[in-house]
């Protein structure tokens, strides 16, 4: 929560999605502090979920990509925070990294009430980029990816096909196709030099929005890794910016 004396009506909303991390390490109070407090000292709420099977959350986790339970969890934390007083229902934005940048596109995707986004190293190719095209340099320890995740690859070739073969599943379930329905601007946000998600996938995204003539900024970091180390002020600085301009002063 912010500080200070609030809003006539109620202070502006970030709904923040974490990138992965392990569900059996997660703890709400670790990582990304930094992150929230530059919001809140900002003047906004900040809702940051943890998706089922984390920490104290209930459910099995069941990973960012081969099911949508994560961003029903994002969805329905937006739908309780607007029943929330102290927050103005018509000013929410959304924030992702990595994974979480994933989930953000979904949820702008089909969601109207989100009034912006801004996704930072997002994986948010298509699902044909994300099977073919995604070779990590840096890999989780299997053992910290709940089965579900490690399994939906091969589950969903096995019954759907390659993309080349089905393209028309592998399109559909992508959010990147879906950008004509996007409920807001998005800022993106990547590093040259990141190792986990690759910033080709950003360029992708930002190619379709430019298709769709949906508007959209498009941050770049040179030599900068997948948590902007280097930048990390900077690109803050105008992720607050971003949300001021499209979420606080509407």
């Amino acid at each position: 929560m912010p500080r200070g004396k609030k809003p006539a009506t109620g202070w502006p909303v970030v709904i923040f999605n974490h990138g992965f991390i392990p569900p059996t390490t997660y703890r709400t109070t670790e990582r990304y502090i930094a992150y929230q407090d530059a919001f809140a000292r900002n003047g906004y709420i900040v809702v940051r979920s943890d998706y089922r099977g984390h920490d104290q959350s209930e459910g099995d986790p069941a990973g960012g990509y081969g099911s949508p339970a994560y961003t029903v969890d994002v969805l329905n934390a937006l739908a309780a925070i607007k029943r929330f007083t102290d927050a103005d229902v018509k000013r929410i934005g959304m924030w992702g990294h990595s994974m979480g940048g994933h989930i953000t596109l979904r949820a702008m995707v089909v969601n109207k009430d989100i009034r912006a986004g801004v996704i930072w190293a997002g994986v948010v190719a298509s699902y044909a980029d994300l099977l073919n095209n995604w070779r990590r340099r840096v890999q989780p320890s299997s053992d910290d990816i709940p089965a579900p995740a490690r399994r939906w690859r091969q589950e969903f070739v096995e019954k759907y096909g390659q993309p080349e073969q089905n393209p028309t599943f592998w399109n559909a379930i992508s959010p990147i196709n879906y950008v004509s329905e996007i409920s807001g601007p998005i800022q993106i946000h990547h590093g040259t030099a990141d190792a986990s998600v690759p910033i080709a996938f950003s360029d992708s995204l930002a190619a379709q929005l430019k298709s769709a003539s949906k508007p959209y900024e498009y941050l770049t970091y040179q030599g900068d890794d997948h948590n902007l180390k280097r930048n990390l002020g900077v690109a803050l600085r105008r992720s607050v910016a971003f949300f001021d301009k499209h979420v606080k002063h509407i």
